[in-house]
Order: C-alpha cells, then structure tokens, then sequence
C-alpha cells in the first residue's frame, strides 16, 4: 500500500472515530459509554502513531511509551467517574 493511501486510511478512521465519539458523547452519560468513548480515544491514538507518525518500525519502548500514556489517561478518567447504578 502506499504512503498516501495509508494516509488516507488513518484520515477517515480518525474522521470515523472522531464522529463516533460525538455521536456516543451526546446520548447520555454513564461509565458504560464514557467507556466507549475512552476506548475511541485510544483507537485514534492508535492511528495517530502507528500511521500518521509512523513509528511501526520504531523501537517497541517508543510505542509502549506513546500508546501507554492515552491508556493510562482513560484508566485515570475512568477511574475517577461515579459508579451508578
């Protein structure tokens, strides 16, 4: 596949994820979608690296280091929302 079309494809999964976030942000709230939204986040964090930085060639301690800091954001935020019930 070529770099453009790799980019293309990082662009509309982004878009995708992105319009998804939104659409789940603005049914209601609750742990389980504040969930769906975190795991969005980290999906585009995902994209951003691994495509639009390229760094899946990159040394692993440079992925874990930009892929663990979205993970351990959403678990800090999800961490600290109310449980309801």
């Amino acid at each position: 596949m070529s770099a453009s079309k790799a980019l293309i494809g990082c662009w509309l999964g982004l878009a995708g994820l992105s319009t998804l976030s939104v659409l789940l942000g603005g049914s209601g709230s609750g742990l389980l979608i504040a969930a769906a939204v975190m795991l969005a986040a980290l999906g585009k964090a995902w994209l951003i690296t691994e495509g639009f930085m390229e760094l899946r060639h990159a040394p692993r301690l440079w992925r874990l280091l930009l892929l663990g800091w979205p993970l351990l954001m959403a678990g800090g935020v999800l961490a600290l929302l109310p449980a309801q019930g």
